[in-house]
């Protein structure tokens, strides 16, 4: 009995540390305007690269296209925000929830 109390209260940590940093990250401003025009920027941009012949490019020419594709899609990931999970949480939570049930 002792030991179940115990896993319950463990369990209710774990999932709180899981969800409290994914509601600390409210922003109070309103930054959709701003990050909308960025992110058409960024998407015509490479719809840009995307249509351009590659193959009269140098290799040096075609390695910086890459990573500013990469960087692009980087900074697409981070305007758009949103809530993500590492594999640690995600098998911590399914741990938990077998020990429940």
């Amino acid at each position: 009995m002792f030991i179940k109390k115990i896993l319950q209260a463990i369990t209710v940590m774990m999932l709180l540390l899981v969800t409290i940093p994914s509601f600390a990250n409210n922003v109070t401003t309103d930054p959709v305007t701003v990050n909308n025009s960025r992110v058409q920027e960024l998407t015509q941009r490479m719809l840009e690269i995307k249509a351009m012949n590659k193959s009269e490019l140098t290799r040096t020419e075609r390695k910086s296209l890459r990573n500013e594709v990469r960087d692009a899609k980087k900074e697409m990931k981070a305007v758009t925000g949103g809530v993500y999970l590492s594999v640690v949480a995600i098998i911590i939570i399914i741990l938990v929830l077998i020990l429940i049930l």
